[in-house]
């Protein structure tokens, strides 16, 4: 059963202390700018039903400790629908957001644009999305909760257009309501459900959890700080590989330590980013989100031993993006074989989508901090390697190509295979002496700390 309560509830749902912010209210003209009959008369009705002189109160208030500005949309109003009195409020409470340096989050059930106010009521959209702009330009979190329901443009730039999405159980959310939808359309595509498994939002939250979890994601995303992320500890072999094969060996036995266990390791506790925003997930491929270590927020971007998709890329891109507005730094594990090759990841643009990682890395303000921590197969690895901070753990290895494929390439024969690897100087310490890796005494006792580029 979906959740309709009222604005107010929710409000009290997520924070004890609510302060409504003032509202901008202008003159009215009889029946809105349109002249609709009877539109007079139905906001009248709404009003009384609800309490509500709109369908969005704004206001500030502490979610788990953090203060921020709280957009909360009254469906009971009009089905929540936005109109220029709307567009007031909601371009007051940004502003308030940005003169204060808090975080915005909206709480959004809306049916769309108000259709009494016309092509005046859709043009709200392009205002709300410049106000979501500037918010972002300035280096605030946007974390929104879509309720139900979350439709039309409210979804497409309050819901959507947030930094981070989360969810209530069963709403429907969409950019079709259910009025305009082919009749023939299946209604589990418009789920919060199916928008977290499309990559459109990041978590189903139930409304009990729904203060606890708001308050993480708050406290992770305003707690910026300029210092890179430390390299976590090896968790596997200490003692260096003796050839090229034995440390792909070694990077692909099975029991070897993944992305989930080094990160449960340096995190004190974490929230996880789902998903590209394209219609794509990777979840077996990358895994992606901001935790706390030290008492600081560390971004994480961890490729979990498989190949990683077009999804997963994006997704990483999302989240490095993210981290940079917000001044958080980053840390990356690198551990696939390579980027998926298949007809389907090329179709979902792969090589567009390490590209545009590639592009991100080597550009981003934020600090990133690499670790491989398994296998390093190509340039599927290399994307998400930050140049010049880039260390591995000694059961790790990274190569051009892994070497069953470098001698297919060569016409050599199976039999060659362990040459091959050898040759193509794939261990840790060969890629120390090459300067592709830096090293220190918590990966190569007795060698201190050294950058890419210099020798051992």
């Amino acid at each position: 059963m979906t959740d309709r309560r009222s604005a107010r509830e929710f409000l009290a749902l997520v924070t004890d202390d609510f302060a409504e912010l003032p509202h901008p209210e202008g003159p009215s003209e009889p029946d809105g700018p349109l002249g609709w009959p009877g539109y007079d008369a139905a906001r009248a009705r709404a009003a009384e039903r609800t309490g509500e002189e709109e369908s969005v109160v704004c206001g500030t208030g502490h979610v788990a400790g953090v203060r921020a500005v709280l957009v909360a949309f009254e469906f009971g109003f009009l089905g929540g629908s936005l109109g220029r009195r709307t567009g007031d409020r909601l371009e007051a409470a940004y502003t308030y957001a940005r003169a204060h340096r808090l975080p915005v989050v909206p709480l959004v059930a809306t049916g769309g644009s108000r259709m009494q106010e016309g092509m005046l009521a859709l043009t709200q959209l392009q205002r709300v999305a410049r106000e979501s702009a500037l918010t972002r330009e300035a280096g605030l979190a946007q974390i929104a909760v879509v309720r139900d329901p979350a439709t039309g443009g409210g979804w497409a730039t309050l819901g959507a257009g947030a930094d981070v999405v989360l969810a209530l159980p069963g709403a429907q959310v969409g950019f079709a309501g259910s009025r305009v939808r082919p009749p023939d359309a299946d209604p589990a595509a418009y789920t919060a459900e199916a928008q977290v498994a499309a990559g459109s939002a990041d978590a189903v939250v139930p409304a009990d959890e729904l203060r606890g979890t708001l308050g993480r994601w708050l406290r992770l995303l305003t707690a910026p700080s300029g210092d890179p992320a430390p390299v976590p500890g090896p968790l596997g072999a200490r003692d260096l590989p003796a050839t090229g094969w034995d440390a792909v060996r070694r990077a692909r036995r099975p029991g070897r330590p993944r992305a989930g266990a080094y990160l449960d390791a340096y995190f004190t506790h974490r929230v996880a980013l789902v998903g590209d925003r394209c219609g794509g997930t990777d979840p077996d491929g990358m895994l992606c989100g901001f935790g706390e270590r030290g008492g600081r927020t560390v971004a994480y971007a961890a490729q979990t031993g498989t190949a990683t998709g077009p999804a997963g890329y994006r997704t990483a891109t999302r989240l490095i993006r993210l981290a940079e507005r917000l001044g958080i730094p980053v840390l990356t594990l690198v551990d696939t074989p390579g980027a998926a090759n298949d007809a389907a990841a090329e179709r979902q643009g792969v090589g567009a989508a390490i590209a545009e990682l590639f592009g991100v890395m080597a550009s981003v303000r934020t600090p990133v901090t690499t670790l491989v921590i398994g296998e390093g197969g190509s340039g599927g690895a290399l994307a998400l390697a930050a140049p010049g901070r880039t260390w591995a753990t000694p059961d790790s290895y990274f190569s051009v190509i892994a070497p069953e494929l470098a001698a297919a390439i060569l016409k050599r024969g199976p039999e060659d295979v362990e040459a091959t690897a050898d040759q193509l100087r794939l261990r840790p310490q060969d890629l120390a002496e090459l300067g592709v890796i830096r090293t220190g005494d918590q990966m190569f006792p007795g060698t201190g700390d050294r950058r890419s580029g210099e020798r051992m």
